[in-house]
């Protein structure tokens, strides 16, 4: 039976309407597939002489143990965001003779032998051999391997369970942002107490059961749950809502951007995938913690800049990049109406420049680090405003993927185009250079004064920046718009 739902899987992917749309970006995405599993390969066969060399007279089994916790955190953090139940279209198996439990053991199978399960083995299976070259018992590391792989098929399961739960996503911000602050500030040794455990799984074989266990717990608990969830008539039922409206009426102190700005605000706060753009972007700002608190990266690293403008630009990117795809499903009527585009790219603008002030203002703190911090993120914060904010308006009148919002915002790709992929570069590349330069030329006041003064000038000069890429709009709209027509099936 699992054999005819793996032929029907594949029937059912080179017979679909859209398999020849976008098929460049997939053969992308492949590509970096492909670089990512031989990047990985490298990182495993290269990781037991990296901790050596880290921290020489250390034991890199003791070492790798204690930051495996941050591993599977990690792990949890990115099937959060991007893995999804390989689920089956069980609606037409119901009406057949085909049994519930059969259906549930495939789709828990096949999320077994997940892209994410495979990248811990490209890690850790050559990092195995290099410990059994290097004198590590066989038969020790076979079962700590054992051990590592029942952890991550428990996160799998686990991520299954929570993966829509908004609290679920805060908790484990949470966590992970407080582990990272007690290690930070030796207020508890989270590294030392976990390496502790995960390396009593190597020298105790026997205890690779208990991670076992875990793994199959969190199998038969997933069975449960998706067993008890297929029948028919609760595929059928309606999900009912209580509306929730408000007028926003403070809004109207933005005058003639107040309807527009009314739009997105409501767009953000009742779709799933706007709404995680935003709590993505809080998030963040926890980002500068990782480079910060390295010694490796001083006020000459380029770096730096990266995390500034990541930081308190992180929304501009999330949301901007897709402006206008998130309107795509009435785009057309908005064209067709005595509606201002430059009005309507005013408000995005105005939008993405709260968003920034705000992100700048949460990483405030990180003067604890340091006058040089503060002055990064100020800088780069003017910068975002003044260059960055023109620049992902531009790219957007490249824009002519359809945005389906009512779909899930789990591993949801639609919108994805060349234009997102290449505004990368500017947004990120040209700071980095300019800072690279006058760094290395001049000092790193210098590169903090003229990327202030590069965003001082693009703010003062954005009406006429607006005004220029408004025409870019209107010269493009009817191509936006049948674009946008397009659907996925």
């Amino acid at each position: 039976m699992f054999k005819h739902f793996l032929r029907l899987q594949w029937k059912s992917f080179f017979r679909s309407s859209s398999l020849g749309k976008g098929l460049a970006l997939k053969l992308l995405m492949i590509f970096f597939g492909i670089y990512m599993l031989v990047t990985l390969i490298g990182l495993g066969a290269g990781l037991y002489f990296l901790l050596e060399k880290i921290d020489p007279g250390v034991d890199p089994m003791v070492k790798l143990s204690q930051v495996l916790i941050y591993w599977l955190l990690f792990e949890f953090f990115v099937r959060y965001f991007m893995q999804k139940l390989p689920i089956l279209d069980v609606k037409p198996l119901l009406l057949l003779p085909i049994k519930k439990s059969t259906i549930t053991h495939y789709v828990l199978g096949r999320s077994i032998f997940s892209f994410y399960n495979v990248l811990a083995l490209f890690v850790f299976i050559p990092f195995g051999f290099v410990l059994m070259a290097n004198g590590y018992p066989v038969l020790l590391v076979l079962f700590w391997f054992l051990s590592i792989l029942s952890l991550v098929l428990m996160v799998n399961f686990v991520n299954f369970i929570i993966n829509k739960s908004d609290k679920a996503l805060f908790g484990l911000i949470i966590i992970m942002g407080m582990l990272r602050v007690f290690e930070y500030f030796d207020w508890l040794p989270i590294s030392q107490y976990a390496g502790e455990v995960f390396y009593t799984l190597y020298e105790n074989p026997a205890l690779a059961m208990f991670p076992f266990l875990f793994a199959v717990i969190g199998y038969c608990v997933n069975y449960r749950f998706l067993r008890n969830r297929i029948f028919l008539d609760v595929s059928l039922k309606k999900k009912t809502k209580e509306a929730v409206s408000t007028n926003m009426i403070w809004t109207k102190r933005f005058g003639s951007i107040a309807p527009f700005l009314q739009l997105d605000l409501k767009l953000i706060w009742r779709n799933k995938r706007t709404k995680m753009q935003v709590f993505l972007s809080l998030a963040m700002v926890l980002y500068g913690l990782i480079f910060y608190t390295m010694e490796d990266f001083g006020p000459q690293s380029p770096m730096l800049v990266f995390v500034g403008i990541f930081m308190t630009g992180i929304f501009l990117m999330n949301f901007g990049q897709f402006i206008p795809a998130w309107d795509s499903a009435y785009y057309s009527m908005m064209m067709s109406q005595n509606i201002p585009l430059r009005k309507y790219l005013e408000s995005k603008a105005g939008l993405i420049s709260v968003s920034v002030v705000g992100m700048f203002l949460l990483s405030v703190p990180y003067v604890y680090f340091g006058w040089e911090a503060l002055a990064i993120n100020f800088s780069s914060a003017l910068y975002n405003l003044g260059v960055n904010i023109p620049i992902i308006l531009f790219f957007g009148s490249m824009n002519k993927k359809r945005i389906d919002l009512t779909r899930s915002a789990l591993g949801n790709m639609q919108g994805t185009g060349a234009a997102q992929l290449l505004v990368g570069i500017p947004l990120f590349g040209a700071p980095m250079l300019i800072y690279s330069v006058l760094t290395f030329l001049v000092s790193f006041e210098a590169a903090m004064i003229v990327l202030s003064i590069l965003g001082i000038a693009g703010f003062v000069l954005r009406k006429p920046l607006l005004d220029k890429i408004t025409n870019v709009y209107r010269k493009k709209k009817y191509g936006m718009i049948a674009g946008f027509k397009e659907k996925e099936t």
